[in-house]
């Protein structure tokens, strides 16, 4: 039976792979993808911990991260098509300032 310890595990791995990506990839889509698989790793949480203890509080909480998500990525997404446009590149490196 599968229960609450091993959605815990399995959101720790995804959490623990997304802060890895954060830290090492220099790729701007890359980071945003970590990011992304970062917060899909809280929402497993609140919704292991929803479901364990019977309450919806944490599933709303899944939901508002979800949509806080997916403004992050577009947004995230137009800008990084921006500073493409501008620099002709997306390594984090190569990315110092907003200047042009």
């Amino acid at each position: 039976m599968i229960t609450a310890t091993h959605y815990l595990v399995l959101s720790a791995c995804l959490f623990g792979i997304g802060a890895v990506g954060v830290m090492v990839r220099k790729n701007l889509i890359t980071l945003l993808l970590s990011i992304e698989l970062m917060l899909n790793a809280v929402n497993l949480n609140l919704i292991a911990f929803s479901h364990q203890w019977g309450d919806m509080l944490g599933q709303v909480f899944a939901i508002f991260v979800m949509a806080v998500a997916a403004g992050e990525a577009a947004i995230g997404l137009g800008i990084i098509t921006a500073i493409y446009r501008n620099r002709g590149t997306v390594e984090a490196d190569q990315v110092r300032g907003m200047e042009g």
